[in-house]
């Protein structure tokens, strides 16, 4: 295997073991979220996306060069070479490798983008998280200081009636109670259904996240089935070669 072609294997190899850490399950999107804003990686995200596109263009150019390969080296069906074994053999694993590569730069290529997908689709759950929870505390506090507001009104007028103060009845002197009551109850309904938007939000990004690591996991699996098929031709190959 030539410089550049170990070198994308190593990068891939290194793609494989983070999706396989992004998928792990005890740790949650919110410590991701801390991962991802932590002074080295938000110094290394700075120029992130430039590597990225950098990566991807290297990726791209190998992946035209393997198909090329494999186009160049798929005439043993078109040339008749039946006098000439040695040809044959030489043809075959030129065109193995070329297949090799060309699985090798595809896969690099995809896990690049699942990678960038994952850490994305993580971070944007965490802040749903977040949000989540703030409206949950906001919609609470307000619920409680209705309530509290109301068990105060209440308190308050059973005070004036027990001192012989005449109450205004509701809809008189009371109208203001009753339409900063009313304003309170629109506000913790407002607060709710923002909660349950929140919510849906979140349990869209969950699904999204749990299909990327299903992809993921499914991708790792037919990678190792390509090695093993290689490790079998690599060894069919030796025997020929014997």
């Amino acid at each position: 295997m030539s410089l550049q072609w170990t070198a994308v294997a190593t990068f891939l190899y290194a793609e494989v073991f983070f999706v396989l850490l992004l998928c792990i399950p005890f740790i949650s999107p919110k410590r991701w979220n801390k991962i991802f804003k932590s002074r080295l990686i938000q110094t290394i995200a700075l120029y992130g996306n430039t590597y990225f596109m950098v990566a991807m263009a290297i990726l791209v150019f190998l992946l035209i060069d393997a198909f090329r390969e494999v186009r160049k080296y798929s005439v043993t069906e078109k040339v008749d070479l039946t006098n000439n074994p040695t040809a044959i053999e030489h043809i075959h694993m030129k065109l193995f490798r070329a297949q090799r590569n060309e699985y090798i730069a595809g896969f690099a290529l995809l896990l690049c983008l699942l990678l960038r997908r994952l850490a994305t689709l993580l971070s944007q759950q965490a802040t749903l998280m977040a949000s989540n929870e703030a409206f949950k505390k906001q919609a609470e506090g307000a619920s409680n200081a209705a309530k509290k507001y109301m068990e105060d009104n209440e308190l308050l007028q059973e005070k004036l009636r027990d001192a012989g103060i005449d109450v205004p009845e509701a809809g008189k002197k009371g109208a203001g109670v009753q339409e900063e009551n009313k304003t309170l109850k629109e506000e913790v309904k407002t607060l709710k259904e923002e909660l349950d938007t929140t919510k849906k939000a979140l349990q869209k990004s969950d699904s999204d996240v749990r299909a990327m690591k299903k992809q993921a996991e499914n991708l790792t699996v037919e990678y190792d089935r390509l090695l093993d098929e290689h490790s079998k031709l690599l060894a069919s190959s030796d025997k020929k070669s014997d």
